[in-house]
């Protein structure tokens, strides 16, 4: 035994820190060490394991113990008590009673009075039962802490995210990073420009910008240790892309931990998470937020060749409502280059190819961008006129008949109420049975749950129909900016456009005619163009 090592084990967490100078690890010690040397214990060695709780038990130092006293090296363990050992009643006895003893290692807790080489424990599953009552405790109490914190509107996450940092004067109010900020400009204007996160992820590589947790520990440090710090990867820009940090927001919640004993980090739903607007400077208007999320949404897959076409992501189908997807051979030019539904290209009897060529898509689109631009420009007040117009005519029925029915049902939910009083009056009264009641009651608070959606609904509708007049402001704003397009490029077509619907071909007539819908940016404006095949074997001849 005299050979063999004295493992003299201290733990503190940052819950016992604050219990004073009395568990500290200095304390714990000095503790452990004078009962080692009045007690004859040699050839000791400390184990510590600083800011780790009690109910993790893959404690680094703590795993180095138990490898040691694997391959035999430890004798005896000693702790300043139960606590340090753990606070999961479970494990802490399963090592004191079964896996300890395996290994031949005595285990004393000095101030619990335990020592397994004595028979006097018979208190120590109580003691370790307490323990774990107190991690419980200490768990709630600091889970209540945290949430008071994040409905506050504070940021919950210790670190700013990539593109921010933390305020001098305010450790809760982030600020922009001037060195930082660009690069997140840059990840999303090369998604809005048709690049996908991989080849995102390249071109950051490419260009040597530190990712972010290199960042972070240079800005902490001044130093770097990874391996390879300049290399982006996917995840890492997919998680930049998706953060509504950027538009000025604080999101709180988005993980929680299955337990106190289970450190496995969860993430929550969307609708568990608290969101505050306008808590410090955006770096990403909402608009190119929204055009990026709307490729995440349809990002398709990789394309063999490293084209990048304009319309990917924004063609449906009229029938089935799929996109449509880009055919093209690289031996056979962009002549051929064309769309088909995805509908189609599964299972050709579920829907027709709705055939269109890039080409044709390109000229109709630019000339119908250009001619809206030119509008705007020339006319800004008659089309604002001409667009309200046209959305009063096309909403103003829905939104009538909306808040009648709303009105009616706020109505009803009073009423509900007021006969909910009348009816519990008669039933104290003795005018209805306690069956009756119950049964009317059931009734009434059914029909109120009802129509409490109905009102959450009608209210989320007619608002989403008022917001389209302040959109219209918007689109102006956005072709303000433009004037006026030479070239189609998956940004500025992404910036005006929300989708283009294709129809079949229609040849009844003799000759193919094409129907195509372009939905503008905000649903502002809604172009139809029939394509005649004629016009376009002209221009060909005639090219």
């Amino acid at each position: 035994m005299k050979d063999k090592i004295t493992a003299l084990y201290c733990r503190l967490s940052n819950d016992d820190d604050l219990q004073g100078e009395s568990n500290s690890i200095t304390n714990q010690k000095a503790m452990l060490l004078d009962f080692a040397r009045r007690n004859g214990f040699h050839n000791t060695e400390f184990y510590v394991d600083d800011g780790w709780s009690g109910t993790n038990f893959d404690r680094p130092n703590f795993q180095r113990m138990v490898r040691d006293m694997e391959n035999g090296k430890i004798g005896t363990v000693i702790t300043k008590d139960l606590s340090r050992l753990g606070r999961d009643y479970l494990i802490t006895g399963q090592y004191i009673e079964m896996i300890f003893p395996d290994h031949d290692v005595r285990y004393i807790a000095i101030n619990d009075n335990v020592d397994t080489q004595k028979s006097e424990n018979d208190m120590m599953v109580f003691r370790n039962v307490f323990n774990d009552f107190y991690a419980r405790d200490t768990s709630k109490k600091i889970k209540a802490v945290f949430k008071a914190k994040g409905m506050s509107g504070k940021p919950l996450s210790p670190i700013a995210p990539y593109g921010y940092k933390k305020s001098e004067q305010d450790k809760d109010q982030w600020v922009i990073d001037e060195e930082t900020a660009p690069v997140v400009r840059k990840i999303f204007r090369l998604c809005i420009e048709g690049y996908g996160p991989m080849k995102i992820a390249n071109i950051l590589t490419d260009e040597k910008i530190l990712r972010p947790t290199a960042y972070n520990e240079f800005k902490a440090t001044g130093q770097i240790t990874y391996e390879k710090p300049y290399r982006w990867n996917c995840k890492s820009v997919v998680g930049i892309l998706e953060r509504q940090e950027y538009l000025g927001k604080i999101v709180n919640f988005k993980t929680r931990q299955k337990s106190y004993k289970c450190h496995k980090t969860l993430t929550n739903p969307i609708e568990d998470r608290v969101v505050f607007e306008n808590t410090h400077e955006p770096i990403i208007s909402q608009q190119d937020f929204d055009v990026v999320q709307e490729i995440r949404k349809n990002r398709r897959r990789k394309q063999k060749t490293n084209q990048i076409n304009p319309f990917s992501g924004i063609v449906y189908c009229a029938d089935c409502g799929k996109l449509m997807y880009i055919c093209r051979h690289s031996k056979e030019g962009k002549s051929t280059e064309h769309f088909k539904c995805g509908s189609y290209s599964y299972d050709s009897k579920v829907c027709s190819a709705h055939y269109i060529r890039t080409v044709v898509l390109e000229q109709v689109v630019l000339a119908e961008m250009n001619s809206i631009l030119d509008t705007v420009t020339k006319n800004e007040e008659e089309f604002v006129k001409t667009t309200i117009d046209s959305r009063n005519s096309e909403y103003m029925s829905e939104v009538k008949n909306a808040k009648k029915l709303l009105t009616k049902s706020e109505k009803r939910i009073t009423e509900l109420d007021r006969l909910f009083t009348r009816l519990y009056e008669d039933n104290v009264s003795g005018k209805i049975s306690d069956a009756r009641f119950e049964v009317m009651s059931k009734n009434y608070e059914n029909e109120q749950e009802q129509l409490k959606v109905k009102v959450a609904e009608l209210t989320k509708f007619i608002e989403d129909k008022e917001q389209k007049c302040s959109d219209i402001h918007d689109f102006i704003e956005l072709v303000k900016k433009i004037k006026h397009i030479d070239e189609l490029t998956p940004k500025n077509l992404r910036e005006m456009i929300e989708r283009i619907i294709v129809h079949e071909p229609d040849k009844s007539s003799g000759h193919r005619t094409q129907e195509i819908e372009i939905i503008f940016r905000f649903n502002v404006v809604k172009s139809r163009i029939v394509l005649d095949g004629r016009d376009f074997d002209r221009r060909k001849k005639a090219a």
